[in-house]
C-alpha cells in the first residue's frame, strides 16, 4: 500500500506539473524561434539585395570578357572570376595539409607545452585581422621576389586558412569515441593507421565542414590581396605575375562613381556568393553522400568481403 500511495501522489504531482512545464516549453520554443529569425532576417536581406541589384548585370559577355574601359559599361569579369579560382585553388593547396595535419596533431599527439603553445598561437592567428597577414605576405613574399603574384596572395589566404581547419579539425576528431581508436588497435592496426583509417573517417563531416568554412572565408577577403596580387584587367598570365580576383574587383568597382560600374560590382557580388554556394553544394554532396561506418567498413575488408 506505501508503494501504491507513493505512485498515487507522484502521479498527482506530475498532473501539477504538466501546465508550467507546457507553458515554460512554449515560452522557450517562442525564444528559440525569435532568435532565428533575428539571425535569418539580416541574412536574407543581405542575398535580397544582392540578387535585386546584381541579377541585371549577369550576361555571357559579364562572365566571360575582360573589363572595359573605366565607366563604359562594357566588358565583364572574365579574368576576376578565374583569378578567384586560381587564388582559392592555390591556398587550398597551401593551406588544407597543414591545417590538417596541425589538427591531427592536436588532437590525436600532442601533449604538454608544445601542444599547448601550438593551440594557443592558432588560436591568436585566427583573431589575426587579415590586412595584417596581405601586410606579413607583402614583406615575405612580395619584397623577396620583387613583383605581386598569385603566390603571394595564396600564401596571405592560407595563413588565415590553416587556423581555422587545424581548430575543426581537432575538435571533430576529439568527437569520435575512444573506442572506435580500440577497436582499431584490437585489429592490429598501428596508431597512424586508426587515425587515418578510422578516426578521419569517422570524422569526416566535421573535416569537410571546416575547409568549407575556411574556404568561403578566404574566397571573400580583400585586403590581403591588395597587398598581394595587385590585381590586372588581363586574364591569368602564369603564378610569377599580378591577377584579379573578385573581391579586389568588388571593392574596386564601389570606388568609381559610375553607374555602370555599381551595377557590375553588384553583378560580381552575386557572382561571388553564387560559386561559394556551388562549391559548398558539390563538395557535401561528392564526400557526405556515404555514411557507413568507417569501423565496420575495415573490418569487411579485413575479412576478404565487399565493402
Amino acid at each position: 500500500m506505501d508503494t501504491a500511495r507513493r505512485r498515487a501522489r507522484y502521479r498527482a504531482l506530475f498532473r501539477q506539473n504538466v501546465p508550467r512545464r507546457l507553458a515554460v516549453d512554449r515560452v522557450m520554443r517562442g525564444v528559440v524561434l525569435a532568435c532565428v529569425i533575428v539571425a535569418i532576417v539580416p541574412l536574407g536581406s543581405i542575398l535580397a539585395e544582392v540578387i535585386a541589384n546584381g541579377a541585371q548585370a549577369i550576361s555571357i559577355e559579364f562572365l566571360t570578357a575582360a573589363p572595359g574601359a573605366v565607366g563604359s559599361g562594357e566588358g565583364g569579369v572574365g579574368p576576376a572570376i578565374q583569378g578567384t579560382l586560381v587564388i582559392v585553388g592555390l591556398t587550398c593547396l597551401l593551406g588544407v595539409p597543414v591545417g590538417i595535419m596541425a589538427g591531427i596533431y592536436l588532437a590525436e599527439y600532442g601533449r604538454g607545452r608544445l601542444a599547448g603553445a601550438v593551440r594557443f598561437f592558432t588560436d591568436v592567428f585566427m583573431e589575426f585581422p587579415s590586412i595584417v597577414m596581405g601586410i606579413f605576405a607583402f614583406f615575405v613574399v612580395v619584397l623577396v621576389l620583387g613583383h605581386f603574384s598569385a603566390w603571394a596572395g595564396a600564401f596571405a589566404l592560407s595563413l588565415i586558412m590553416f587556423p581555422i581547419i587545424a581548430r575543426t579539425t581537432e575538435e571533430s576528431m576529439r568527437l569520435v569515441q575512444h573506442t572506435y581508436r580500440e577497436a582499431g588497435m584490437a585489429l592490429g592496426l598501428k596508431k597512424w593507421a586508426v587515425t587515418v583509417r578510422i578516426v578521419m573517417a569517422a570524422a569526416r563531416g566535421g573535416l569537410v565542414t571546416g575547409i568549407l568554412l575556411s574556404v568561403s572565408r578566404v574566397a571573400g577577403e580583400t585586403a590581403p590581396l591588395i597587398m598581394t596580387i595587385l590585381g590586372s584587367s588581363q586574364f591569368f598570365g602564369g603564378f610569377g605575375g599580378p591577377v584579379d580576383a573578385l573581391p579586389l574587383r568588388i571593392w574596386r568597382l564601389s570606388l568609381l562613381p559610375y553607374d555602370s560600374a555599381q551595377l557590375y560590382g553588384w553583378g560580381s557580388a552575386l557572382v561571388l556568393i553564387t560559386m561559394i554556394l556551388v562549391v559548398n553544394v558539390c563538395v557535401r554532396y561528392a564526400l557526405m553522400g556515404g555514411r557507413a561506418s568507417p569501423l565496420g567498413m575495415l573490418a569487411r575488408r579485413r575479412a576478404g568481403a565487399r565493402p
